[in-house]
């Protein structure tokens, strides 16, 4: 008994429903995460009106708002924007490469060579600024290429980079606590407050670096989206739809650590964002459909809603990455049960 394939005719809706579907999706994300920046720049110790916030915008002055808007939110809310966009980008583009939700920068590592770096050239080295984010991106990078170099026995498979990126994670949080113990007091608290990932004491003055990592760095993965959305089948048929493996893998390892180690050594490693998004990203968007921008925006909502209900809505003030790591760690936990169970990959 032969089974007809499907018209071409339903082919043709259920794409159109797919796309649809993504379009909306997207739609309603980046509404979302407009909504939410607003809310950061109207609301906090004291409600400012919406009229004011956009006279400060424009560049006017504005008594009280001035300050409380341009000096304190704007700040706040742009770098949780920008750090929120890039983790949420970059973690979705490892989880696709290796075909496993697990396999997030701040669980295979990368983020934990970051923070080591920028850990000892805040304390050890005396370093601020642009040399901290320089070191944290070629830490990361180092990481990245250690993992991989590790893995890399008779092909790169998955799960066994996955472990070794977990065992050079635990490693590396060791470094970071010997670093912390010798550390002196008047460099402790800053280390930690930085550790936790927070934008406590923001300036625009953050914000480029931030912004120009995510221009290049996350443009180059835009644009390899086709590449991607390929190694989703699995290597032998991105192959055989003309995909170059090595060359892409390494375009899109390069792009993403630089974006995420970027990121990481401004605001901290804020917990579990890059893991979140990407399936997040999934379930909302469904089979077919691109991650990328979706994942992005997912990582931008998660940081400004993240940072407002520890700042706002719960009995003490906690830092965003606080949050986060609140909301990641069970999530973690029963991602890792039903990919035991199913072997599902986003």
């Amino acid at each position: 008994m032969t089974v007809s394939a499907p018209p071409l005719e339903a082919i043709a809706v259920e794409r159109r429903r797919r796309i649809g579907r993504q379009r909306l999706t997207v739609a309603c994300l980046a509404l979302l995460v407009g909504l939410l920046f607003a809310l950061t720049l109207v609301l906090g110790q004291s409600f400012t009106p919406p009229v004011d916030v956009v006279r400060v915008l424009l560049g006017q002055d504005v008594a009280g708002a001035s300050f409380l808007v341009g000096t304190l939110r704007l700040p706040r809310a742009v770098l949780l924007l920008l750090a929120g966009l890039s983790f949420g980008l970059g973690g979705v583009v490892f989880q696709i490469m290796l075909r496993n939700p697990l396999a997030s920068p701040d669980i295979i590592g990368i983020t934990s060579g970051a923070s080591a770096a920028a850990v000892f050239a805040l304390i050890v080295l005396s370093l601020s600024g642009p040399a901290v984010s320089v070191l944290a991106v070629v830490a990361g990078l180092a990481v990245a290429l250690l993992v991989y170099g590790l893995a890399a026995r008779n092909g790169v498979a998955g799960t066994r980079l996955i472990l070794v990126g977990i065992g050079v994670s635990a490693m590396l949080h060791s470094v970071v606590a010997y670093i912390l113990s010798s550390a002196p007091a008047w460099n402790l608290q800053e280390a930690m407050r930085w550790l936790t990932g927070s934008v406590n004491g923001a300036q625009l003055g953050d914000a480029p670096p931030l912004l120009l990592a995510l221009v290049v760095f996350g443009g180059l993965l835009l644009f390899q989206r086709r590449e991607l959305e390929a190694l989703r089948l699995g290597d032998d048929t991105a192959a055989a739809l003309g995909v170059r493996l090595a060359s892409t893998r390494i375009t899109v390892v390069v792009a993403a650590v630089g974006m995420i180690a970027t990121t990481t050594a401004v605001t901290g490693p804020i917990a579990f964002i890059s893991f979140l998004s990407g399936p997040i990203a999934a379930r909302l968007i469904g089979s077919g459909g691109s991650l990328l921008i979706p994942s992005a925006l997912i990582g931008a909502v998660l940081t400004l809603a993240g940072d407002f209900t520890g700042q706002f809505l719960l009995p003490s003030r906690y830092p965003v990455g606080v949050v986060t790591g609140a909301l990641g760690a069970p999530y973690l936990l029963y991602l890792i049960v039903r990919v035991n169970r199913s072997g599902r990959s986003l």
